[in-house]
């Protein structure tokens, strides 16, 4: 009796989409931080004109001892002494006849001789969003512009590998191609109604 024969089996199919689901949702991971970064900064610097997204400006008034003494330097001593600033003074200089100005790293002080009145004037660094800043700027140069290319070619992928992560009608076939078309027709309008770069 000839031995029976099995036709195989149907093919399986290659499961690409759990494979690039999963590369999708790590790189997502590894981009967090630097997104955060360059967010924040890019709200900052947006608004240049509005605020100073590195320096918090401050005044502040005080009171310390008069008449202060003419020597300009034993001056500044007596005012840095009396506010309790134990940096050196970059530059110390009289304003006028009655005003010395002191000259200290991200602050001035202005302070009347007669009546020992001190106007502070100042920066406080913004340290979270002055970093962010920095690294967006790429005033890091060199090393930062490898990190940087290296970040664009992850944001890169995942806006690649998530055009193409859901099958069926929320997929790019139906869904996923009109909302990726109203995402790209958002800088192409904003291009054409302004003018583009030779716009006035």
């Amino acid at each position: 009796m000839p031995a029976s024969t099995q036709s195989p089996g149907p093919r399986k199919r290659l499961r690409w989409r759990p494979w690039l689901r999963a590369l999708h949702r790590d790189a997502g991971y590894l981009a967090v931080g630097l997104t955060v970064v360059y967010a924040l900064s890019g709200l900052a610097v947006n608004h240049i004109g509005d605020w100073d997204p590195n320096f918090n400006n401050f005044e502040r008034a005080h009171q310390v001892d008069a008449p202060l003494p003419e020597d300009d330097a034993a001056a500044a001593a007596a005012v840095l002494a009396a506010l309790d600033i134990r940096e050196r003074p970059s530059e110390v200089y009289p304003s006028d006849a009655d005003e010395l100005t002191i000259l200290i790293d991200h602050r001035s002080l202005y302070v009347t001789r007669s009546t020992g009145a001190v106007t502070e004037v100042g920066q406080r660094p913004r340290l979270l969003l002055r970093v962010s800043n920095w690294l967006h700027l790429n005033r890091g140069k060199r090393a930062w512009t490898y990190i940087a290319d290296g970040y664009a070619v992850f944001l890169l992928f995942l806006a690649v590998s998530g055009v193409f992560m859901l099958p069926g009608k929320k997929g790019i076939r139906r869904r996923g191609a009109i909302l990726v078309l109203l995402g790209a027709a958002v800088p192409v309008l904003y291009v054409t109604l302004s003018g583009g770069p030779g716009g006035s």
